[in-house]
């Protein structure tokens, strides 16, 4: 009897699903993408320390945190929490249209859904905490048109094919075409990746002979998007622009890189946020009829554009994106 003890007690333990007066713990599954690049590094990091920190001061809370090194992978992994019965799903999607089947099955099933970032393709109850992506894009275009005074060649890398980089693409775009002097030669995805910026701006040097100025939209890509420039010993581009707030991009900034000269943020530690949201609605401190809502219910971060005047406010040397 007493190893039959021993052994209930241990499994509840694995599990932490029991504090110590003994009373069912709330549970939060936290679901992101792996480290594939810079910013989901910082996402993983970002989340690791915010559920670190809430295990030190919240006894009646537990969590289950897993990464995904692809859809199919996190289909799985919120398939897996939902048969572990979460009271909440913390989750930001490695591409909306495949996950948003499942996190919607979650939602049914009476889970509360927070969705980081990007949106599902499907409106239901869930709040979703994220940048502002719209201003991100109308920003970005308004400060390299500027640059550019209004006219000359610019190339254009976008990130993955979801909500999120459809907001900023159209948002740049917009702000583009008030300029008809700018024209656009060309915009492909770059899947928000320093090798795939490489290769996309590869391609462009090779099809077009003239290039004024490179909006790459991520701070990874920027990264491709320099390595493949200097590799041409070109000279024509005069600006390249990322996005994100990199601690890299912003060194380069605050050292006076004679292409990189701002940035726009969008700080992985919206994961941060995300969680500490969820923590909040099941502690009673912020409402949950978002929930039972019809539609999802945003909550936006705003982004800000980075110059050598105010980079000092942006630059942490010890985050790790």
């Amino acid at each position: 009897m007493k190893r039959i003890v021993l052994m209930l007690t241990a499994a509840l333990l694995a599990v932490g699903v029991v504090n110590a007066a003994g009373a069912k713990k709330k549970m939060i599954g936290v679901s992101v993408p792996s480290a594939d690049h810079g910013w989901t590094g910082g996402i993983v990091w970002w989340a690791n320390k915010a559920v670190t920190d809430w295990k030190a001061s919240q006894k009646d809370i537990g969590f289950y945190l897993l990464t995904a090194d692809s859809a199919t992978k996190q289909v799985g992994d919120v398939e897996d929490l939902i048969t572990k019965k979460i009271d909440m799903l913390v989750i930001l999607p490695h591409e909306s249209a495949p996950l948003t089947p499942v996190v919607l099955e979650a939602h049914k099933k009476g889970i509360i859904v927070v969705v980081v970032d990007r949106g599902l393709t499907q409106e239901f109850g869930y709040a979703n905490i994220a940048g502002d992506n719209t201003a991100f894009g109308r920003i970005c275009g308004e400060w390299i048109a500027k640059e550019m005074g209004g006219k000359g060649n610019l190339v254009c890398l976008e990130g993955l094919p979801v909500q999120i980089n459809t907001e900023r693409v159209k948002a740049f775009e917009a702000e583009i075409k008030k300029h008809p002097g700018i024209k656009i030669l060309d915009s492909q995805l770059a899947n928000w990746s320093t090798q795939k910026g490489l290769e996309v701006m590869e391609n462009y040097l090779q099809k077009y002979k003239k290039i004024d100025a490179v909006y790459a939209q991520d701070d990874d890509v920027l990264k491709g998007v320099l390595q493949a420039y200097g590799e041409s010993k070109r000279k024509d581009v005069k600006v390249i622009l990322g996005g994100a707030g990199s601690k890299e991009v912003l060194k380069m900034i605050k050292d006076g890189h004679p292409l990189v000269k701002a940035d726009v943020t969008y700080s992985p530690s919206m994961m941060r946020d995300g969680i500490n949201f969820g923590v909040e609605v099941l502690n009673g401190k912020r409402p949950n009829d978002f929930h039972t809502a019809k539609r999802s219910t945003r909550y936006v971060i705003p982004s800000v554009l980075v110059t050598k005047e105010n980079v000092d406010k942006f630059y942490e040397p010890k985050s790790i994106y």
